[in-house]
Formats: structure tokens, sequence, C-alpha cells
């Protein structure tokens, strides 16, 4: 015991020196070596213990000045002992051969001066050497990692304990680094596949999905990590409903699209995709579809820094457009989105304006002078409780905005313009949606009429909330989760449709490309789904529990705030029940009345007028009487003082 705890010691004064002073010491040990093998051959081949003749000695004295320089040479003192492999030994034999060779030709040019050395003694010394450095190294490789072994399985006891969902290539090697990393410490996979039951890889066993009460309880589990990058989202949307259940953070590896280089690391672990919880899968895009407005052709996108707008453009890019023009009025976004577009791919043409949609001269300028073949109009303002407290300013965005990318459009001859709109147009109960109805009346009625020598083809795409766009509820609660609750809904009994934004921008480009002129087409949101119920998910899958009247002492509690300004409970996506399908499963044609552009020209004057005045009952009188099903649910206030700066004015003739 006492011999133990002094070799203990000796190893931790050993490890505790710098790196030159172990090459030192290192280098000593095997002077002792050489000089000792030596002595030992020559005793082992006269069979008794040899006391070399002093004329001999020079050739004791030579041996470790040809072998040192040589293993200096070879990189033995470069190694790391605790590391040493297959490799290193190989090396060792390669140096004690090569000084073997030196020294025997040494003492061959010595002749008489060396005194008498048999043949044999450069074999037995080299065995002897061989044994001495590779099994000293070998020796102390085994020391020092099972001292550093104890110490790190000390200090991984006081690890978070996680389990592995998916016993695959990408759990295999995210076990691996979170070994490493000594961030977390994996206990046992989970996995369906039986014939992986009870088997143990890399130390660790494989466990059925019955076993994750008793796996949870056993080791205290606090983190589940699905790592399974190629299942469907219905797949993943199953595995995080059979976790919900249990008080556990539930994360995950992000799909086989996003590992790239096969490698999985620690940082690839992520929040699940709230997409997983839809379990709805993507439909494959129809390539012609794609291709049609975009591929050799001059894009441009209004408000490219925006979640849609930016979204749109990394899908442009991709489907080698002649030239991208990028217009945001936000600085700071046009440049992020410039700048990423160009980091990522870098043969792309693209230009980064700054401007406005309600400047009319400036839209057509740019039209013109890069002979502008496709506009995707995603400019708007789309926060329903801010345009309600700024009507005025949203109608002239949203309405006017439109209206003059239109007209710019006709006058510049653009072949296709695509107004990304909204499901909040649809019978609206705020401001917001009721003038991005207008925005779609607008263009159903310039696609309609005969004043003008158009050559555009109008065409609306109307879909529901995205996710991670700004605004959506997703990253809002999950911030308020991550500062420990509680969780703000508005209303236990709203719902809403969710897409997310790379489908919703594919499924955009091809119904842009199915539009003849004046449709609206919608977008196919699958099933809604509660508010409350995804805040619910969101709780337990980040480990913690509802505090509720059933859980007094839970983590988190959700709190109604009550609609806000404008807000409905539930929203929908067609007016009326006309609606046709196309050739894509997931877009439908909804067939609405609209206003002729002789009438609405006269309307839009009128509400030209007394917006410019800010007369903010005036511009709800027009849109009530406009608008159908306009039903505003807050009531109508002066936000702002009237203002006599004059924006755009248009010749609606």
């Amino acid at each position: 015991m006492v011999q133990d705890t002094n070799l203990h010691s000796i190893s931790k004064w050993f490890l505790s020196q710098s790196r030159s002073s172990k090459r030192v010491i290192t280098l000593i040990v095997d002077v002792f070596a050489v000089v000792v093998s030596l002595w030992i051959a020559f005793s082992l081949r006269y069979s008794e213990l040899y006391i070399p003749p002093q004329q001999q000695l020079w050739v004791f004295v030579l041996s470790p000045l040809l072998a040192i320089p040589v293993f200096i040479r070879l990189g033995l003192y470069r190694a790391i002992v605790r590391y040493i492999g297959v490799d290193a030994l190989f090396t060792i034999f390669k140096a004690v051969a090569l000084y073997t060779l030196l020294l025997g030709t040494a003492v061959l040019l010595a002749g008489s001066f060396a005194g008498v050395v048999p043949r044999t003694v450069y074999g037995i010394n080299a065995l002897i050497l061989l044994l001495f450095t590779g099994g000293s190294r070998l020796i102390a490789r085994w020391w020092f990692s099972d001292l550093f072994d104890r110490k790190e399985f000390a200090s991984q006891q006081a690890l978070p304990n996680v389990l592995i969902f998916g016993a695959s290539s990408s759990g295999i090697q995210l076990a691996e680094a979170l070994n490493r990393s000594r961030q977390q410490k994996p206990v046992a996979f989970i996995d369906d596949a039986k014939q992986l039951h009870n088997q143990i890889i890399n130390n660790l066993v494989v466990y059925p999905t019955e076993k994750l009460a008793y796996l949870i309880e056993k080791y205290g589990v606090r983190e589940v990590l699905i790592a399974i990058p190629n299942a469907s989202r219905q797949r993943r949307n199953e595995i995080i409903r059979l976790l919900e259940e249990y008080p556990v953070h539930v994360r995950t590896l992000p799909d086989l699209s996003d590992l790239a280089e096969g490698k999985v690391t620690v940082s690839d672990i992520r929040e699940v995709d709230i997409a997983d919880l839809l379990g709805r899968e993507p439909v494959d895009p129809i390539p012609k579809l794609l291709h049609a407005n975009i591929t050799d052709k001059v894009v441009m996108v209004t408000g490219a820094g925006g979640s849609i707008g930016s979204e749109l453009c990394r899908q442009i890019v991709r489907l080698s457009p002649k030239q991208l023009i990028l217009f945001e009025l936000n600085e700071f976004n046009l440049y992020a989105i410039d700048k990423e577009l160009k980091n990522d791919n870098p043969e792309v043409k693209a230009v980064a304006l700054l401007g406005s949609v309600q400047d009319k001269q400036r839209l057509q300028v740019i039209f013109e002078q890069f002979d502008v073949e496709t506009i995707y109009h995603a400019a708007a303002y789309k926060h329903v409780p801010l345009v309600e407290q700024n009507i005025a300013e949203g109608i002239r965005n949203n309405v006017f905005g439109t209206l003059s990318c239109a007209l710019a459009a006709i006058e510049a001859k653009v072949n296709t313009f695509v107004l990304i709109s909204t499901d909040k147009a649809v019978r609206p109960t705020n401001t917001m949606g009721a003038s991005k109805r207008l925005a779609e009346l607008t263009l159903q009625a310039l696609s309609e009429s005969k004043n003008f020598d158009n050559i555009t083809r109008f065409t609306m795409v109307r879909f529901g909330n995205v996710l991670g766009s700004s605004g959506s509820v997703v990253p809002l609660f999950r911030e308020q989760i991550a500062n420990g609750g509680p969780v703000r809904v508005t209303d236990e009994r709203v719902i809403r449709y969710f897409m997310t934004i790379p489908e919703a921008a594919e499924l955009v480009i091809q119904a842009g490309a199915m539009g003849e002129g004046g449709e609206v087409f919608v977008l196919d949101m699958g099933e809604p789904v509660k508010i409350v119920d995804l805040a619910k998910r969101m709780i337990h899958l980040s480990g913690y529990i509802e505090k509720d009247k059933e859980h007094p002492d839970g983590d988190i509690e959700i709190v109604y705030t009550g609609l806000r300004p404008g807000e409905k409970l539930y929203e929908e996506l067609l007016i009326g029940d006309n609606v046709i399908d196309t050739g894509h499963s997931m877009i439908m044609r909804a067939s609405e009345k609209f206003i002729p552009w002789s009438e609405l020209k006269e309307i839009l004057s009128q509400l030209q007028q007394v917006n410019e005045a800010n007369e903010t009952e005036q511009i709800r009188t027009i849109l009530l009487e406009y608008v159908d099903g306009f039903k505003p649910q807050c009531d109508n206030q002066d936000w702002l003082k009237p203002i006599s700066v004059t924006q755009n004015s248009f010749n609606l003739d």
C-alpha cells in the first residue's frame, strides 16, 4: 500500500513537469537502457556477469552517443507516452535497428581497439534494447492512462447523464463527441431495432424504448438527445411525443442535409425543431415550376432582408438566375443577406439596393435599368399590434407600396409579379390583414383592367404563420422558457396554421409560376395548431413541468394575457368555399370576387387623401366598406397626430 502510494506520488510528480523536462527524463532513462542492454547482451553471450576490459569501455560510452541522436532524429521524444500506439512501436524498432547497424559499423572500423565483440551480441543487444525502450513506454502508457482514467472517471461522476436515442453511426459519433468534450456523460442508447437490444456499443448498452422510465430514474437523466438525422418528420414527431411524458430536456441533431460532412460534433446538438412537432413531410417540388420564373432571368425580391424575403433569395440563387436584385429599406438586414449570399455562393450575381417600395420613380428606374423579369414582393408591415398602432403607415406601406411597385412593373414591362400575402387577409379583424386584402384587390383589378398596356402577370400567394419568422411565437416561447417563465399565451382558444419558412418560400416560387394573371393561390397549411398546446409541448421538451392546478410545484406557468389589438382566435385561408385544385398537391387556387379597376381607383384615391391626413376613422370606414368581412376587434384610436407631409401620389388612370 505504501509502495503504491509512492508510485502514485512519483507519477503525479512526473505528470506535473513541463514537456521539456519530461523529454530530458525520458532521454536519461534511455541512456541507462542503452548501456545496460549492451552489458546484459555480453553477459548472456558469455553466460556470466560480464566485466568489460578497460580497452572495451569506450564501446559502452559510444553506444548512447550513437543511440540517442538516432532516437531524437526519428522522433521518439516527440510522442506523448499516454497516446503511444502501433506506429510509435514501429518507429522504436527502426531506431533500434539503425543504432545497432551504426554500433556494429563503429566496432568493425575500430578493429582490435574494440576488443572481442561477438557478432551475436549485436542481435541480443537489439532485442533487449527494444524490450527496454518499447516495453518501458508501454508500461508508462498503461500506468499513466490508468491514472487519467481514474481521474476522468471521478470527474465524469459530476457530469450530467444523458440518453442517446438512436444507436446508428450518428448516435455512436455523438457519444464519442460527448466523451471527448467532457460536458455530458452518455449512459445508454435507446433504439427501436430489436437486433441491437442488449448489445454493447462503445461500452454503452442499447435498450428498447420500454426501458426509458427505468433508465431515467436509475441514472437521474435530465436530457435525451435524438440522434436520428435520417428520420422523417413524422418519425421524429412520434419520438418527441413518446418523450413528452417524461421530465427530460429533449434536444436533437439536424437532418442529414445539415450534416453534410458526415461528422457529428457536440455543436451540432440543437433544440427540437418545431417543424418536427408538426410531423408533416414536405412535398417534393416540381422542377419545371421552380425554374420557370427564375433560371437565366433577372429576379428582384422586395423586402429581401425579411424572414420570407431572405429565404426566397437563398432558394433563388440555387436556381441559377441571370441576376438577383435585393431591394430592402433596412440597411442592416440588406447587408446581412447580401453578405450571406455572396459568402455561400461566390459566383452569384447579386446587387443590393436600398430603397422604399413607396418610391415608384426609383422602382421604375431599377426595373428598367436591370431589365427585371420577375418580382417577388415580400416587403410589408406584418406585425398586427404595431400596424394597429400605426394605421396610416401600415396602409401607406402595404397598400400604396404594393400599388407603386405594381404600376412601376407595368410601365417597365416586367413579366411576372408575385405578391406574398397572408391568411390574415381573409375576413380580417385588424388593419394589417385588411391592408393585405386591399393589396390583393389592387393586383386583381390591375390584372383585369384594359386601361393599361399590361404584359405583367400578377399573382398572389396566401399562407399562414411561418416558423421562425420575425414575431413568431416559437422564439418568443423559447426566450420565456429560458428565463424561467411564465409563458404568455393570449387566449387558450387561439389556433394557428404553421409552415416552415423554406417550405413556404419553395411553394411561393412554384405557385408564382402557375399564374396566368390575377389568381390568388392558397398554400395547404395542414392541420391548425392550438398555441397553448404548442407552449405546453415546448415546456415539457425543455425538461420542465408545467405549473398548474395539478402541479402547483411545477417549474413554468402559462398565463393568459388576452387577445392583442386586432388579433383573431383563428385564421382562415379562403374567403369563400370556391377553391380549385392545381397541378401541385400543396397549392390551391381560390376563386374570389374583386373590385374592377374603374371603381377601385376611386376608392384608392379617396383612401390616399384620408391616409395622408392620418384620418384613422375615415381610413377604417373605407376599409369596412370595401374589404369583405373586415370586422375590427379593437377600438380605433388616433395614435398619431395628423401630418401634413405629402407622400407619393399616383396617377391612377
